[in-house]
């Protein structure tokens, strides 16, 4: 099972960490590796929580900034996923990716294998997007895009996207008021992306 987390699912507005709705979500997915399940997280929430963590009001202002508060940020993600699923006798393992993993076939194959591995050692994994390094001409796009790609990778049985959008849209709409809303995907097409 492969479940994306959204960063407006694990902070509030400010970028601070949401308590309650992280140890509920950590609850639940231990539940879900209790029960005997193979369990990988797609995480975000890097850049908001750095934000938050250096209780800078201005949103960031460039690239660099963004890259700076996912450097901050993803500390403390790993840091809340660590202490919260160590209670539930649960070990996380963190993997940041680029666009680059995931095309290189040699790099590709490094990734597939560690998360083999994992899954094999009963930890869960945690997979975010390498923000600080990532620059927009490689960047992968966003969690939903990569979580696909790792349900396609490992195999997943199901991918479930943790998110503040109600589904499938033709466009964001939190941009678009006018955005569609895809109730079906019988066959998968380029157009959607």
């Amino acid at each position: 099972i492969i479940i994306k987390i959204g960063t407006s699912t694990l902070t509030y507005a400010s970028g601070c960490i949401n308590i309650r709705r992280i140890e509920n979500l950590c609850k639940v997915i231990s539940d879900l590796k209790n029960a005997g399940n193979e369990v990988i997280m797609v995480s975000s929430g890097a850049i908001a929580m750095g934000h938050g963590k250096l209780n800078i009001k201005e949103p960031p202002q460039n690239v660099a900034e963004k890259q700076a508060f996912a450097a901050v940020g993803q500390c403390e993600l790993m840091y809340a996923y660590d202490k919260i699923f160590s209670a539930y006798n649960i070990t996380v393992a963190q993997i940041l990716l680029t666009a680059d993993d995931l095309r290189n076939s040699e790099r590709h194959e490094k990734f597939d294998n560690t998360m083999a591995q994992l899954l094999k050692w009963n930890v869960l994994p945690v997979i975010n997007e390498n923000d600080t390094v990532s620059t927009t001409e490689i960047k992968i796009g966003d969690n939903d895009t990569l979580a696909a790609i790792v349900a396609e990778s490992v195999g997943a049985d199901l991918l479930v996207l943790m998110s503040d959008i109600d589904g499938l849209f033709d466009s964001d709409p939190h941009q678009n008021p006018n955005a569609k809303f895809i109730e079906r995907i019988d066959e998968w097409s380029d157009e959607l992306m």
